[in-house]
Order: C-alpha cells, then sequence, then structure tokens
C-alpha cells in the first residue's frame, strides 16, 4: 500500500494512503473543521475537497474567510448560474465563468438579451438549485474525446479553448445536475453552501477581450455563506456607488472624458487644481531628499524601445508613428528617455546616487472595455523617479525611498500593505542578478520591520517589484507606489560610471512612483474623500454668502483679501435665499461657507459655516485668514 505524508500548518506530519481525498483528510483533522471547510491548499495548489492528494504534501484547509475559500466558492456560483441559465434559457452556448474578486461572472452567447428582469429569475432559480445539494462530479477525457464531447453539443467556444491545449494534455470536466463544463476546477463538494445569492449587473463582453470577437453577455454576481455577509456587502457596494469618482468628478466639475478621446482624460479648472495641489506637494516632498527634475520627449525612435526591451515584451501595449520615414513609438515608459540623459554626461562614484524625477506623461493601449473613468486610461502622467546608485548604496536608498512613499501616503490617511513580485516567466537576465536584486528588495523591507506578501513571478520583465497596496476609507486596496530594482537596463544601454580604482563599472538602476499615475492616484483620492476634499486640496476653499445683494459689495471685498493671501475663495452673489445658498456650497463640497449680513459688515466679521462640523459661529476676518492658512499648511495633520 502506497502511502503518502501530509504535513499540517503546524508542522505535524499524518500518514494516508496514496489518492486519499481532501475531504477524508480534512474528516481526519477535526468532523467540526470538515464541517466548514472548502478545500485545502496543498503544495500552494487550491483543491476541491472532492479531488485526491497522490504525492507527500505540505496541507492547509480553507475555509469562506480565505482568499482561497472564497475563489472555491465563487467559482461554484458560476456553474450554479451557468444550470440556472441552461434551465430557463435553452440553445445558450456557454464561453467562460470565473471566480473574480467579490464574486463571478459568466459570459453567455445567446440570441435572448437579457434584461433586469431575467436576473430576478434566474436568481431565484439558482437558490433553487443550491436547495437542492447537488454534489460536483469531477470526471477528466482526452483531449480528443474532449473536443468531440464539446463539438456534439456545439459549444463553440469551449471547442476552441480545447484547441489550444497541448495535443497530450488530459482534459478535466466538472459536472454539476444537467450542466457540464471544461473547467480545472477546484469547485464545491456541495453547492447546499451557497445560500445567499445575488446577481449585480449584465454587461457586454467580447470573447477573449478582443473587439474583432463576438460581443457576448456577461452576468455579474456574487454569493456567501450567510444572508447577514451578502447584505453587508451590498450595502458597501452602495457607498461605493455614492463615491464613484466619475459621478462626484462630473457633479464637482473636475474632469470629463470624450468620445472624441475615449481613455484620454480632460481636465477642468477644479480638477486642475487638486492635481496642481498634488505635483506641487510630490515636488516640495522630492526637493527635501535630494532629487532633480528631468523632462524626456513623449515620443522617441523605434530603435530604442528594441534596446530596452519594451518592444519584445510590451509591444502590443504600445502606439506608433512614422516621422521622416523612420518608425517612433509613444513611450509607455518614461525609463528609456531617464537613461539617455544619463549618457549624455560621464559619470564618477562621487556623483552617485543620483536621483532624478520625472513627471512623465505615457500612453499605453487599453483595450476599450477596460477603461474605466481616471483608473484606467490610456494616457496618464506618472511621477516616476529613476535612480542611479553604487551598488553599496542600494539598501540605503531602498529603505528612504519606502520611507518618503509612507509619509506621504500617511498625509491622506492612508493605510497600506506591500507586496513583494518575483521574477515572471518573460524576464531579461540571469538567475544571479534576480536573486541579488530580490534579496535587495528583501534586506530594505526586513530594515523598516515591513511585513509582506509575495507574488511569485509577477515582477517587471526587468527586475522584482515592491508594490504599495493602499486602503482607502471604506476598506478597499489600490495599488499605487512601486519600486523596481533593476540591473538588466543599465546592461542593455551599457551605462556605466568611473569608480575610485578608474575603472569603468555598472550603476544598479531603480525605479519608483509614489501616486503611480497623477490620473488614478486623484481618482482614488475623489472617491476616499467621497469629494469631499481637505482644505488644502479643496478647488474652492471657502466660499462667501451674502444673505442679500446689499452685501455683495462686502463680500467682493473680502474675497479680494483672501485672495491676496493666497485662499480659493468664491463669492455667491445670485439673488437667492441664503438656506440655497448654503445648499449648493454643501452640494460642492465647499470646506467652508462664510455668511455675511448686516452684522458682519458693521463688526468686520464673518459667519463661519464648517462643512464638516457645522455652524462655528462668528470669526474676525483675520483671526479666520490665520487660521485656514494654519490647516491649508499642515495639509489638515
Amino acid at each position: 500500500m502506497d502511502m503518502i505524508k501530509i504535513t499540517l500548518p503546524d508542522n505535524s506530519v499524518r500518514e494516508y494512503e496514496k489518492g486519499t481525498k481532501v475531504l477524508d483528510i480534512t474528516k481526519d483533522i477535526s468532523e467540526g473543521l470538515a464541517r466548514v471547510a472548502l478545500g485545502a491548499v496543498v503544495n500552494g495548489k487550491t483543491m476541491g475537497m472532492q479531488e485526491e492528494v497522490h504525492e507527500d504534501a505540505d496541507f492547509r484547509v480553507v475555509k469562506f474567510e480565505d482568499d482561497e475559500g472564497k475563489q472555491i466558492f465563487w467559482h461554484t456560483s458560476a456553474h450554479i448560474m451557468a444550470l440556472a441559465v441552461q434551465n430557463l434559457f435553452p440553445g445558450v452556448k456557454f464561453a467562460i465563468g470565473p471566480a473574480i474578486d467579490n464574486g463571478f461572472y459568466y459570459d453567455f452567447d445567446t440570441e435572448h438579451r437579457f434584461t433586469p428582469e431575467d436576473l430576478v429569475k434566474i436568481e431565484a432559480e439558482m437558490k433553487r438549485i443550491a436547495k437542492e445539494g447537488h454534489k460536483l462530479e469531477r470526471f477528466v477525457l482526452p483531449r480528443d474525446e474532449a473536443l468531440e464531447y464539446f463539438k456534439e453539443r456545439d459549444e463553440v467556444y469551449k471547442v476552441e479553448l480545447i484547441e489550444n491545449l497541448d495535443e497530450n494534455e488530459e482534459v478535466s470536466f466538472y459536472k454539476l445536475g444537467d450542466f457540464t463544463d471544461l473547467c480545472a476546477g477546484p469547485h464545491l463538494y456541495d453547492v447546499r453552501k451557497v445560500k445567499a445569492i445575488k446577481l449585480l449587473s449584465i454587461a457586454g463582453a467580447y470573447w477573449r477581450g478582443d473587439e474583432k470577437n463576438k460581443m457576448l453577455q456577461r452576468i455579474y454576481g456574487t454569493t456567501f455563506e450567510k444572508k447577514k455577509e451578502l447584505e453587508e456587502y451590498l450595502n458597501f457596494l452602495e457607498e461605493a456607488k455614492k463615491r464613484d469618482h466619475r459621478k462626484l468628478g462630473k457633479e464637482l466639475d473636475l474632469f470629463s472624458i470624450h468620445e472624441e478621446g475615449p481613455g484620454f482624460p480632460f481636465f477642468h479648472p477644479k480638477g486642475m487644481v487638486i492635481r496642481n495641489q498634488l505635483l506641487n506637494f510630490w515636488k516640495e516632498e522630492h526637493a527635501k531628499r535630494g532629487y532633480d527634475e528631468i523632462s524626456t520627449p513623449i515620443i522617441l525612435n523605434e530603435s530604442l524601445w528594441h534596446q530596452s526591451g519594451h518592444w519584445d515584451h510590451y509591444q502590443e501595449n504600445m502606439y506608433f508613428t512614422n516621422i521622416d520615414d523612420e518608425n517612433y513609438a509613444i513611450k509607455p515608459m518614461n525609463c528609456p528617455g531617464s537613461i539617455l540623459v544619463y549618457k549624455s554626461k560621464l559619470h564618477s562614484y562621487r556623483d552617485l546616487p543620483l536621483r532624478w524625477g520625472e513627471l512623465g506623461l505615457v500612453h499605453r493601449h487599453e483595450l476599450s472595455g477596460a477603461l474605466h473613468g481616471l483608473m484606467r486610461v490610456r494616457s496618464f502622467t506618472q511621477d516616476d523617479a529613476h535612480l542611479y546608485v553604487l551598488p553599496s548604496q542600494v539598501k540605503d536608498e531602498l529603505v528612504a525611498i519606502i520611507e518618503l512613499a509612507d509619509y506621504m501616503y500617511d498625509i491622506f490617511g492612508f493605510k497600506y500593505h506591500v507586496e513583494l513580485s518575483t521574477r515572471p516567466e518573460n524576464s531579461m537576465g540571469t538567475e544571479e542578478q534576480w536573486e541579488i536584486a530580490t534579496n535587495g528588495l528583501i534586506e530594505a523591507l526586513n530594515e523598516k520591520n515591513i511585513d509582506y506578501i509575495v507574488n511569485e513571478g509577477d515582477g517587471a520583465f526587468y527586475g522584482p517589484k515592491i508594490d504599495f497596496q493602499l486602503e482607502d476609507a471604506i476598506g478597499r486596496t489600490w495599488q499605487c507606489g512601486t519600486i523596481q530594482l533593476d540591473f538588466q537596463m543599465p546592461e542593455r544601454f551599457d551605462i556605466s560610471y568611473v569608480d575610485k580604482d578608474n575603472e569603468k563599472k555598472r550603476p544598479v538602476m531603480i525605479h519608483r512612483t509614489v501616486f503611480g499615475s497623477m490620473e488614478r492616484f486623484m481618482g482614488i483620492l475623489i472617491e476616499h474623500y467621497a469629494g469631499k476634499f481637505p482644505l488644502w486640496l479643496a478647488p474652492v476653499q471657502a466660499i462667501i454668502l451674502p444673505i442679500s445683494d446689499k452685501f455683495n459689495d462686502y463680500a467682493y471685498k473680502l474675497e479680494e483679501k483672501f485672495k491676496e493671501k493666497g485662499i480659493r475663495i468664491e463669492v455667491d452673489g445670485r439673488a437667492e435665499k441664503i438656506g440655497y445658498k448654503i445648499r449648493e456650497a454643501q452640494l460642492q463640497q465647499v470646506p467652508y461657507m462664510l455668511v455675511v449680513g448686516e452684522k458682519e459688515v458693521q463688526d468686520n466679521l464673518v459667519s463661519v459655516r464648517s462643512r464638516d462640523k457645522g455652524d462655528q459661529g462668528q470669526m474676525n476676518i483675520d483671526e479666520f485668514i490665520t487660521k485656514a492658512l494654519e490647516e491649508i499648511k499642515n495639509k489638515g495633520k
């Protein structure tokens, strides 16, 4: 009898017969654990309860609160939805139905156009299926038999997926009631665990994300083990909807996107105020830390992108043009331009480290279906910096970058966690170079006692990276800053410095951003603050509200005085009631409303109303100006 050793998270080891199911191993650990378990991570691979273990393995049981557990739960829910659609709409063809963050979707090909009323019917059918308590059955077929199976049923999308698999590969299926799907799994053992179901929306989606392919109908949904969890999630979605930066951007007159330039944002005057305040903050903090600023062209010769490696690794995301019968590319990244600046003169070891910031406009081709307000655009300004350092300076420079990012994120009230991404499959360079670079990042994180998550194989093609994942006011995370250690570009461009022994040596290059992209960071801030920007960022910091027309002259004189002090202020001189003016100012999220009437004019006062704290009473004008300027200077801290 062949036996396998199973190592549990507490390092205890148990022995089982080869081929024992995940379910039986879990029951042996604890019957109670088996009742709540959804699957297990076995040697790093997530497996369902019905799957068998055939080798010695590290074994960790996962429940719904674990990310892997949610993926199993939502992947199975996509199959439940597919069966419900099959039952209600005969003749539908099935494309793909994966788990995603916070739920799942399935893409369908049918002449019927799904409506919100259909979602209610599909949801009810899903609940009925879940109550029936089907077990998901897994089986495998040789590739040829799998092809024949789906050809007989005219499932053209499944046939295409199988045709792209290796000829000798076995193909796995999962059967749920009358619905059988091509699927690698993993899945729930018992669908009765799916007790709370909500289908959220219908969208169009091109097959395989390619605009040349047929448009399919995609239904999004989410499910939970308990009704209370679903209610909490739906409340979260409502709050997120209120904070949608596209909606607030329009209401607050910050930016717009037009059909003449999909994915290319237009910033309005008020949006430019926020953008410029962020840029000024960025420039000030970088200047304090010894950064110089450079600017490089948007369009550069195609040969440069071959040399940098972007042509081989990033070509499909780039835009191209022809000038004087030569091919040029619009830059998707700033680094090659920075390197050309470095190469324009000879450098000594005494010059290093060089810290060069660049607020560089880059263009990347995103599919139209992926575009999303300011969050996913085709042109954006990276708050880039490239550092050229001696090997002995790497750790100190990395630590300084981490400290800078920490300081800047704290200003906005962001908590964050850090992720370390390692060598991807399509990387450049040697294993030794990648090991040195990865260890350099790890040493810097350890120096700052920062815990981090490892994303295997998710680094840039030229180096490993650290990503900062910011948590906003309602708990969502956003990837913003990044630090990449790069031994490849210096080699490809043959850059050097003259060391103290008078020999030419290779500098280490550090790529890094803090905001990530000005556009995306602004979108995140709009949602983080729900449009209620702190005083230093607010497009209009205060508004003067005369009680009636006869106080307008006083209001406009006050406006001049405030503007002289650098406070962004407006006057609402319309012949409207004061209550209406206050409500309008609140809708525009103006931090301070200054009401003026007979008493204020006589005594050189303003009645101060705070957006966040309500009525603050009357205040001397100079006293209010001093208070406001102090708040602006301290950025609300």
